[in-house]
């Protein structure tokens, strides 16, 4: 029987191995991320950052090792079960924000919650409070189309951060924004996550970014590497850069 993952991780794995068509994405990572903890997961593009989230999120399932939440096994889960957790403890924002484009800003943010159960006056509330917070509240009643890249990013983190998941996974969320806009996103995100002890799993391929992250650890050819320190945000929590191991690639988590 393997180990309990520790008290204090909210997401825990263990030796996630996970290949495409036959091609191996990751090979062997072991990583723990606390509860309320910003973590910046940096690579270049193809490194596995990605398939890394995708298997910690129960979007994908693992081939080989073991994906905790909450200390409940995420990797034993059927499909049913992945996407009910999906749906109910974790928020996503990607390098594409996904609205839909029937709805106005609004709608797209409170959409969540309404799948969740929420009543129309808590769901709209929040929306609007979320999108007030993100500085795009005269989008509201606004369709995707008459917005420009920035501001339907921004919806995609309000969407994101409304259910106040426990854990937010962003998989690139600023690649296709200029640096001001990108730096812009991540601090809101960020900063949002700190305020509400949200965990925030960041995946970017600019290691500058990471920054804006309590710790980082880098992904190279589907293992744990050494990672670069970055400049410190200001504002923003240190940045606890920690050593891969050998063999499983093991880091875990360390108190801020």
């Amino acid at each position: 029987m393997s180990a309990a993952p520790p008290d204090n991780d909210v997401l825990w794995a263990r030796g996630i191995v996970k290949s495409h068509h036959g091609t191996p994405a990751l090979r062997g990572v072991s990583l723990g991320v606390q509860v309320g903890e910003v973590l910046a997961v940096t690579g270049p593009r193809g490194s596995g950052k990605s398939t890394l989230l995708g298997c910690l999120s129960a979007l994908l399932p693992v081939d080989e090792g073991e994906v905790w939440f909450n200390s409940s096994p995420v990797h034993t889960l059927g499909r049913t079960g992945r996407a009910r957790l999906r749906r109910d403890r974790f928020g996503f924002v990607g390098s594409q924000p996904h609205l839909v484009p029937e709805l106005t800003a609004r709608e797209n943010v409170a959409l969540p919650l309404l799948l969740a159960g929420a009543g129309n006056k808590a769901a709209y509330t929040a929306a609007d409070e979320w999108l007030e917070r993100l500085d795009i509240a005269d989008t509201r009643r606004l369709r995707p189309e008459r917005l420009v890249q920035s501001q339907r990013q921004r919806i995609a983190v309000a969407r994101a951060l409304a259910p106040l998941p426990p854990v937010v996974f962003a998989d690139d969320p600023t690649a296709p924004l200029h640096r001001e806009a990108a730096d812009q996103v991540l601090r809101i995100l960020s900063s949002a996550a700190r305020s509400h002890q949200l965990t925030l799993v960041l995946a970017t391929h600019d290691p500058e970014l990471a920054r804006y992250a309590d710790r980082s650890v880098a992904l190279a050819d589907g293992r744990l590497t050494p990672p670069a320190a970055p400049t410190p945000a200001p504002g923003t929590g240190p940045v606890a850069v920690a050593a891969a191991g050998t063999g499983s690639s093991a880091v875990s988590a360390t108190p801020r």
